[in-house]
Formats: structure tokens, sequence, C-alpha cells
């Protein structure tokens, strides 16, 4: 092909040739090779999207499903014991000294 291209002359005048140089066909070859990169990144970003979705969506499911039995014991009862929730009330008796304390 080199032997070709010696013979039939200089290969740059060949495509500087006003017959086979073309701007408007080299722009329609711009926007075609573009597009079509653009294309093939935006199919390429929809399949990362896709499996980075599923990777999450898998580390949800086997977090959530390891995580049964804790969520089962909190709703659970406490074993045994007594809980007491309220106020305390705490009465001064005068004739043993008693003082408040005031939260100090």
């Amino acid at each position: 092909m080199y032997d070709f291209l010696q013979q039939s002359g200089d290969f740059r005048s060949l495509l500087m040739n006003s017959q086979a140089y073309n701007p408007l066909l080299q722009k329609l070859l711009a926007v075609v090779v573009a597009g079509g990169v653009f294309v093939l990144a935006l199919m390429f970003s929809v399949v990362l999207f896709a499996v980075v979705l599923t990777v999450g969506a898998v580390a949800w499911g086997y977090l959530w499903w390891k995580s049964r039995a804790i969520r089962k014991q909190m709703r659970d009862n406490p074993p045994g014991g007594l809980v007491l929730e309220g106020e305390v009330i705490r009465e001064v008796n005068p004739s043993r000294n008693d003082k408040p304390d005031n939260g100090v």
C-alpha cells in the first residue's frame, strides 16, 4: 500500500485535492463518530447504573435478612425482670431530718 501511495504522488496532496477533500463530508463524519461515541457512553453508563443498583439491592436484602432475628428480639418483651416506667415522687419527712437534694 505504501508503494501505491508513492506512485500516486504525495498522499497529503491527494487528500487536499479539491475533488477528494470535502469539508462537509468531514463534518458529517465527525458528527456521526461523535454520535456513536455518545451512544456507547450512554449504553455503558446504563449498564453500570444497573449493576450498581443490583449490587445495592442484594446488599440491602442480605443485611435485612441477617438482622431479622435482632428485629424479632427487639419486638419481644424482655425476658424476666420488672420494668417500671413513670415518675418518682419523693416525700420529705421532717421528723427524720430529710433534706431535699434539689438534684445536687
